[in-house]
């Protein structure tokens, strides 16, 4: 696979503005391995090998174990998620689909037992985030890393 442009390149004013978006992501206080947890898991819905790269490697970097990062895609069969996360992977799935789900009820009252409602606005940021920068790495064809 060949890229398509560099998007920072080719607009970097309003790329400066999506890394603003993206640190206010990123430091909102939310768990950096809830944050890497969110941002793979909504890149595997996207099909985005960049981001998913990415962050898998981030999140082994900050300790995340191998096993979690290979059981997310079946995180709702796997017993290694705390019920803090479920709710946020359940919430990420529901937003990254919102075509198909529409933010359901009973996935935004699980979010309410285990997140406050700023901690839920966070990570409904958090999801927006990953998912605009999935839709310009799938976009414009990043490649990534690799070994």
């Amino acid at each position: 696979m060949e890229p398509r442009l560099d998007y920072f390149h080719a607009a970097p004013e309003p790329m400066k503005a999506m890394l603003a978006l993206e640190k206010a992501a990123v430091t909102s206080g939310l768990e950096k391995s809830l944050i890497e947890l969110v941002k793979t898991r909504a890149s595997q819905i996207n099909g985005c090998a960049y981001c998913i790269d990415m962050h898998t490697r981030d999140a082994m970097k900050d300790g995340e174990t191998p096993t979690r990062l290979f059981l997310l895609d079946a995180w709702r069969e796997a017993p290694f998620y705390t019920p803090r996360e479920r709710a946020a992977l359940a919430w990420t799935e529901a937003l990254t689909l919102i075509a198909q789900t529409h933010a359901p009820d009973a996935d935004y009252a699980a979010l309410t037992e285990q997140f406050s409602e700023a901690e839920i606005v966070k990570l409904s940021l958090l999801i927006a985030t990953i998912n605009a920068w999935n839709r310009l790495a799938i976009g414009f064809r990043a490649v990534p890393a690799g070994t």
